[in-house]
């Protein structure tokens, strides 16, 4: 599913972030500046961790409630923290993507949440993302209550230098496909995954291969009930036209390109710094 705005993490480590209608916050958009075959797995989660810290820091901002405190005598012998008359404004609404950095930058919602006392209301991309919102006492909401997101967060593949990202991996490019060679991903309605392949080949080349299981015979079925084919393209394309015309295919449901989404990429480097890479200007 796709949020409206958002922010994006990178498994360089890179994390994105972008508001509606500006960039795509919905999904922020971060990543890892490095490869996991360069480095082992406790340095991985280290960089994707201070990536996503570092995209929650500097773009959610919440409402902090001022608060007074009620002497015994106004509150039947017992003291209480009360609200403000007027205090509570707006709640920041974020859009939580889904993905192994997520995990941290939820983490990292949910210690803020506690130690400064932001209302911030959480509306979930998937079956991962509602989970982590639960399990980390943050407030779980819908597009049906908030349509708007003030800001998104999710995990990106690799980013090109125009912040155009795919999502799923994590490398910094200059244009997509330089590093991610495990393809785009395009979630297809059942019946038609084999039109789909061939229509993709058959317009764009490259190979087009339904996503397998791992763990169960058959193939990936995603939250929606629907297959995920993996189109591994092999030469760089106009991806704006592209996107768009893939979604013309009869059977799409949607691709992970994000194209113009993100607005903002964190990437979390190898020697522990955070590298930032932000949208050209128009």
């Amino acid at each position: 599913m796709r949020l409206p705005g958002r922010l994006a993490l990178l498994r360089s480590t890179p994390l994105a972030a972008r508001p509606p209608g500006r960039v795509r916050t919905g999904r922020a958009a971060a990543r890892r500046g490095f490869s996991r075959g360069r480095l082992g797995g406790t340095m991985a989660e280290e960089a994707k961790k201070r990536a996503a810290f570092a995209a929650v820091d500097k773009h959610v901002q919440g409402t902090q409630l001022l608060q007074e405190v009620v002497p015994p005598y106004r509150n039947e012998g017992k003291e209480k923290k009360l609200p403000l008359p007027g205090s509570e404004q707006n709640n920041q609404v974020l859009g939580i993507g889904s993905g192994s950095t997520i995990v941290h930058a939820v983490q990292r919602l949910a210690e803020r949440v506690k130690e400064e006392n932001l209302t911030i209301v959480c509306i979930p991309t998937s079956f991962q993302a509602r989970q982590l919102i639960l399990q980390n006492g943050l407030t779980l909401s819908d597009l049906d209550r908030n349509p708007e997101l003030d800001v998104a967060i999710d995990g990106a593949d690799e980013v090109d230098s125009d912040l155009n990202l795919i999502k799923g991996g994590g490398k910094k490019s200059d244009s997509l496909g330089e590093q991610w060679k495990k393809g785009v991903p395009i979630e297809v309605i059942p019946m038609a995954y084999v039109p789909v392949t061939k229509a993709l080949t058959k317009k764009f080349g490259g190979v087009a291969e339904l996503r397998m299981a791992v763990n169960k015979a058959g193939p990936v079925v995603t939250d929606n009930g629907n297959f995920i084919l993996d189109w591994k393209f092999d030469k760089v394309h106009e991806w704006r036209e592209v996107n768009s015309a893939i979604k013309m295919i009869p059977g799409v449901v949607e691709t992970g390109l994000f194209i113009d989404m993100a607005q903002r990429v964190y990437f979390g480097m190898e020697d522990g710094s955070v590298s930032v890479r932000e949208k050209p200007p128009c």
